[in-house]
């Protein structure tokens, strides 16, 4: 199963640029979309069905034009889950699981800090993730969880980890989430194959950022423990341009 994660910065804006005819090109038996910031009406579901994915779901935002995630399948599901149940995660539609055979596929929007009120949103919003996920993995253990995190791990995977200490997305309590997130149980599938410097997945609109490589690595494709034996490959896609982010991509066997 080949798997991306993408997020498209407006998925109207990402089809004007071509997305579909990349995605026939990419062709992924599952992608995972963050920030497609439209409901499904103004979405052209057939175009997306013609190149290959009847299957799509979609979970918009309470606020128009704003964040909310969706999958697009090749194969049907078994089942398909809307959201977390809480609803201070749900009203802004930031996660939605498609589960199949072998594995449950996760597309996860987590919430950036851009000033203090929406940090502290985006804490509480980790803590309970966390909680959600221990809860769901006791049914659901063989997970597949991507999507923008809004956090840098480790130095390496941004460009300038001195001057961005203080900056949301690289605090130090942010990145120890998500270490610890990553040690209850998962792989950072494109670290388990790639530890080279300089592989980013999100680059700023300004001042040349993507065409001098100064990015961050945000977006992720974390599996659970319990299928590493199967992973196969995981990779970033930088050539793709529809968004300030790039896709994602990890192969299961």
């Amino acid at each position: 199963m080949k798997i991306i994660s993408y997020n498209v910065n407006g998925i109207r804006a990402a089809i004007a640029k071509g997305f579909i005819e990349w995605l026939q090109q990419a062709n992924p038996d599952v992608i995972c979309l963050q920030e497609i910031k439209a409901t499904e009406e103004q979405i052209p579901v057939n175009d997306i069905t013609a190149a290959g994915y009847p299957y799509q779901y979609y979970y918009p935002a309470t606020k128009k034009g704003y964040s909310g995630v969706a999958i697009l399948s090749k194969i049907k599901p078994n089942n398909v889950f809307y959201g977390t149940g809480i609803q201070h995660m749900d009203f802004e539609g930031r996660n939605l699981r498609a589960d199949f055979d072998d594995c449950s596929v996760m597309s996860l929007y987590l919430p950036s800090g851009t000033n203090i009120e929406r940090l502290d949103h985006k804490f509480m919003f980790m803590d309970d993730f966390q909680t959600y996920v221990n809860e769901l993995k006791l049914t659901i253990p063989n997970l597949i969880i991507c999507g923008d995190y809004n956090i840098c791990h480790e130095a390496i995977d941004i460009h300038d980890p001195v001057r961005n200490k203080t900056v949301s997305g690289f605090l130090p309590a942010e990145r120890a989430w998500l270490d610890g997130f990553m040690k209850s149980g998962f792989i950072d599938s494109f670290r388990h194959f790639n530890k080279d410097p300089h592989h980013y997945s999100w680059w700023s609109y300004r001042a040349g950022a993507r065409g001098n490589n100064k990015g961050w690595r945000i977006d992720y494709n974390l599996v659970s423990d319990s299928l590493q034996h199967k992973l196969k490959r995981a990779v970033i896609l930088p050539d793709a341009v529809h968004s300030d982010h790039c896709p994602v991509l990890v192969e299961i066997e």
